[in-house]
């Protein structure tokens, strides 16, 4: 049988660029044609405009060995002199390459000079060290100038870094230097957060006196929270005396385009963990491409903030790499949204006179939650250009977002990619794409995806079905660490010679995308398939909603249920009755999409278990949602969540 997801509602509003915004794009339809006529010679011109190639490549794709693909394997490069040297040695030195923000409110202005003289110090710090070429690099690090530049450093040398998020446990960052191997872990004593220091240094101390592979050589420290820390002779180090009293002379040398650049171990994942591999001239075109095209970036004018964290994909192409090879200059925030006020990201765009702000759907919707006030605080008419990152955007917070943060005039784009694809994937281009609030739209030129049913035909019309990509892409993982083979059993396996994303999605009458979410979260409610992203969408449609959580509960008459977890926006919190917003919340989404699709049970919470990084861990719900006992919660961003939640819904 042909499974398919089922999908009802449906979105109506369209906001075409303005003419102002259209004729001073950078891109334009000429990308897409020019991608559909040669695919392959499109990307290899995008490789020779946005790079500086040390050996020009004359192989664009070799996938005689697939799913192992090579893009321009015979051309060598050098990633970070293509994020740094190339700008200073076009006289660009001056420019601002990082605006730096720390929590408590102190703060540096680094150019490109400064930043390249840095990594140089780093780079020649870590030979020093003895790391060579392919070995591998932990860091664990705050949102601090550091880590930006040890990345670079890394790769500037050659070596693979592994960035572990700040969030992580010891177990967490014990069991990822242990699949690394890797010899050294470069963390600071602490960080900010939520106004006072969180301990990282300690972390890493329990966690190498956890891992089982005796690899690290040293631990570099960073000194950043002023807070005790434990020391160990002859392993430890501080950046202080080690970095920045090293030479700033360093010659960089080219390496293969199929160098490894970083291992980045997916979150959640259970037992062993999954090591995805991204290499470096194929993963940089992309993450240039994406970042100038989709974001249309003017460098000599525009002032950028991706608010992610470098512990995560988006960090490391839309913050690092990304911006940094096309002389972007950016802001860097080390701390919380809401510290010291509620205000702050607001009050930082208004500081740096940010243009282009990128961020997280859940990020949105808590700024929803406290309402318009708040921002209306700050001047935002700067900014010219919005994204969204991390999951599907429900059309309510893109609406909100568009109106309150964007003044109701500039385009959102939202962008659909993975850990795994490295970069941009699916996302309107905001100088042609006619937007829809809540549709990733279209594939960025050179890209091919589909969406299948379960047994691999593809789905006709407007029905949902699994999202694939169908041809090579510049960016793609060449593999999990250390595990050839659960990389074609986790990515290849279903579908033989394409790539399954793990997302439902669907295409509406204009041939546009909508991602439906994770498959993992479609719930079979009597025969019929149900996306939690548009359920969530429904919910936080209503005026009384800021954020919605909807999982599917085992049920006896129909197989699944649907249980929602809803927050109030605040001015209503206070005002409701909560079994009468439950009961106005079930009414709203069988009116807006069916009885069907009607929850059984909607909770009133003041609060959502998420990580650090803003995801709704769904998992925990589903838990109480099934009477179970609750699982793991060690990475969440406040354990005590589930108890407080547990409590409001008993």
């Amino acid at each position: 049988m042909t499974v398919q997801i089922d999908h009802a509602l449906e979105e109506i509003r369209r906001f075409r660029p303005s003419p102002e915004f259209a004729a001073q794009a950078i891109a334009d339809e000429r990308l897409y044609d020019a991608a559909s006529a040669d695919r392959l010679g499109f990307w290899a011109d995008q490789a020779r405009d946005l790079l500086t190639w040390q050996k020009p490549f004359t192989e664009v794709l070799d996938w005689s060995n697939p799913p192992f693909a090579r893009w321009f394997a015979d051309g060598e490069l050098n990633v970070a002199v293509n994020c740094l040297d190339r700008h200073v040695e076009a006289g660009l030195g001056d420019r601002v390459a990082i605006y730096w923000e720390g929590e408590p409110g102190d703060s540096r202005a680094i150019t490109y000079a400064e930043l390249t003289e840095e990594v140089k110090r780093a780079a020649n710090a870590l030979t020093d060290l003895g790391i060579r070429t392919g070995d591998r690099v932990a860091i664990y690090l705050p949102m601090i100038p550091e880590a930006v530049v040890s990345m670079l450093a890394v790769a500037r040398i050659g070596a693979i870094h592994s960035v572990v998020f700040g969030g992580f446990s010891a177990d967490s960052l014990a069991s990822r230097i242990d699949d690394a191997e890797a010899s050294l872990v470069i963390t600071a004593d602490g960080g900010y957060r939520k106004g006072r220091v969180f301990p990282l240094k300690p972390v890493v101390d329990e966690a190498l006196a956890k891992a089982e592979g005796g690899t690290v050589k040293n631990v570099l420290v960073v000194k950043r929270g002023e807070n005790d820390i434990a020391w160990n002779e002859g392993r430890d180090l501080w950046w202080h005396d080690t970095v920045t009293t090293a030479s700033p002379e360093h010659e960089a040398q080219a390496f293969d385009a199929e160098n490894p650049l970083f291992i980045l171990y997916t979150s959640g994942t259970t037992g062993k963990p999954k090591g995805i591999l991204h290499t470096s001239g194929g993963y940089l075109t992309q993450v240039a491409f994406t970042h100038k095209n989709v974001f249309d970036l003017h460098p000599e004018r525009d002032v950028y903030w991706c608010t992610a964290d470098v512990g995560w994909i988006t960090g490391h192409s839309y913050v690092v790499y990304g911006p940094l090879a096309n002389g972007a200059t950016q802001v860097l925030y080390e701390g919380t949204p809401d510290t010291p006020h509620p205000g702050r990201w607001w009050e930082l765009v208004e500081k740096y006179g940010v243009t282009i702000l990128y961020t997280a759907p859940t990020a949105i919707r808590s700024f929803m939650k406290l309402g318009r006030s708040v921002v209306h605080n700050f001047n935002l008419r700067s900014l010219r250009l919005l994204g969204s990152v991390g999951e599907p955007i429900n059309p309510e917070a893109w609406i909100w977002y568009r109106h309150v943060i964007g003044g109701g005039s500039i385009p959102v784009v939202d962008t659909w990619w993975q850990t795994e694809t490295g970069a941009i994937m699916i996302s309107a281009l905001p100088g042609i794409t006619d937007l829809k609030p809540g549709s990733a739209q279209v594939p960025v030129p050179g890209i091919s995806v589909d969406i299948l049913a379960d047994d691999g035909t593809p789905v006709e019309g407007e029905d949902g079905g699994l999202l694939v990509i169908t041809e090579p892409w510049p960016s793609m993982l060449r593999g999990i660490w250390g595990d050839p083979e659960r990389f074609r059993e986790t990515y290849w396996e279903k579908f033989g010679d394409k790539y399954f994303a793990g997302d439902g999605a669907r295409r509406d009458e204009d041939g546009d995308i909508w991602l439906l979410g994770r498959v993992d979260d479609v719930m079979n409610v009597s025969g019929h398939r149900l996306s939690t992203a548009e359920i969530e969408s429904s919910l936080v449609a209503h005026e009384i909603t800021a954020e919605a959580a909807v999982v599917g509960a085992s049920d006896e008459t129909t197989g699944q249920a649907v249980v929602a977890f809803v927050i109030l926006k605040e001015r209503h919190a206070h005002d409701l009755d909560p079994s009468d917003a439950s009961e106005e919340l079930r009414r709203h989404v069988a009116m807006q999409i069916g009885a069907i699709a009607r929850p059984r049970q909607v909770f009133i919470v003041n609060e959502l278990p998420k990580t650090r990084s803003g995801k709704i861990m769904r998992r925990l719900l589903r838990d109480l949602a099934e009477g179970r006992q609750v699982g793991d919660t060690t990475t969440l961003a406040d354990t005590a969540i589930m108890d407080i939640i547990s409590a409001q819904v008993r």
